[in-house]
């Protein structure tokens, strides 16, 4: 299963995703891709096996993958500061993939009904959500 991980600013999100994935699913196949490359970097030091950096790679990668993880931001044109164009979003909201989508209030996007929770509660069901769907494949 190849599982897609997208983050931006600093890649803090899609750092700490990364490891709690491959903590649960240590031979996971895992790419990541940055909308810069200090999110990317993070990424890669998290253990990510692929990476890359920008708009093009997030078009490509979102063909291939299974899963795509990361902030609700990745399917919001203009989203993180306009790190997430609007081919970014489109590719990400058009992909077969099942995506898992992070609401975190950094991305100018608020999701109704979603109480306010700490970032490790949201990365921890983000991967009981993988789980689920590498578990019923």
């Amino acid at each position: 299963m190849n599982i897609l991980v997208i983050d931006g600013q600093g890649g803090q999100l899609g750092c700490s995703i990364i490891k709690a994935v491959y903590a649960k699913y240590p031979d996971a196949d895992i790419t990541a891709v940055g909308t810069n490359a200090n999110a990317t970097a993070s990424m890669v030091k998290a253990g990510a096996k692929r990476a890359a950096t920008g708009e093009n790679p997030v078009i490509v990668a979102t063909k291939k993958a299974d899963v795509i993880i990361g902030p609700v931001g990745i399917v919001v044109a203009d989203a993180m500061l306009g790190e997430i164009t609007p081919e970014t979003a489109r590719s990400v909201g058009s992909s077969d993939a099942v995506k898992i989508l992070i609401p975190v209030n950094k991305c100018e996007t608020l999701v109704a009904g979603v109480p306010s929770v700490p970032v490790s509660a949201l990365i921890e069901d983000a991967v009981k959500k993988l789980c689920n769907i590498i578990e019923n494949k």
